[in-house]
């Protein structure tokens, strides 16, 4: 079945990898949308990314966000990398008619996020790399347990063999083409079940 889909880039920007993320879904006959926050800025590197979103500011960065979802339909399947994670997170935790979320290399908890309650009905695919800094094993587990405790469904996937946080970017070091490969895979698996 088809989805709507937005995808929400990382700190690094809307990067040629994000895009070919759309051009994928696209072609497998979903919509897809690809706000961008940060007005076509792009980085390579974590600490060049971390002072950008520093000087825009975490609230302004939500508030583009939330403008740039002004028009789009309420049924949404939300993904994220890494620091749009949170922002996916977020919206398919506070945004009415929201269908799922894809979290890839990031996950918060609920209470860090000011929401109160996962909705029962917004299940939930995870992605991440084993040992990943920016993903602490205590925050994704109370991550999962609200998502559990609502009722909804929640999969959560690491990858193993050395691969680093945003394996799935080609233009990173570390890209992994097969964990990636694996990572579309469940992801069409999950899309189709929504």
């Amino acid at each position: 079945m088809s989805q709507e889909i937005v995808l929400l880039h990382s700190a690094l920007g809307l990067r040629p990898a994000i895009l070919d993320w759309a051009t994928w879904l696209r072609a497998a006959g979903h919509r897809v949308h690809t706000p961008d926050v940060l007005d076509g800025e792009t980085f390579t590197t974590v600490e060049e990314a971390i002072r950008r979103r520093d000087a825009v500011g975490i609230p302004e960065l939500i508030r583009r966000t939330w403008a740039a979802m002004a028009d789009l339909p309420a049924e949404l399947v939300f993904v994220g990398w890494s620091a749009g994670a949170a922002a996916a997170e977020l919206l398919a935790a506070t945004r009415p008619g929201a269908k799922a979320a894809i979290l890839l290399h990031g996950v918060v908890p609920l209470a860090v996020m000011g929401a109160g309650r996962w909705p029962a009905s917004v299940p939930v695919q995870i992605h991440y790399a084993k040992n990943d800094p920016w993903v602490p094993e205590a925050g994704l587990q109370a991550f999962r347990s609200a998502v559990a405790s609502a009722g909804s469904p929640v999969e959560v996937f690491t990858y193993d063999g050395g691969v680093p946080h945003m394996f799935d970017d080609a233009g990173l070091p570390g890209h992994a083409p097969d964990a990636t490969a694996l990572m579309r895979e469940r992801i069409a698996g999950f899309l189709a079940q929504l």
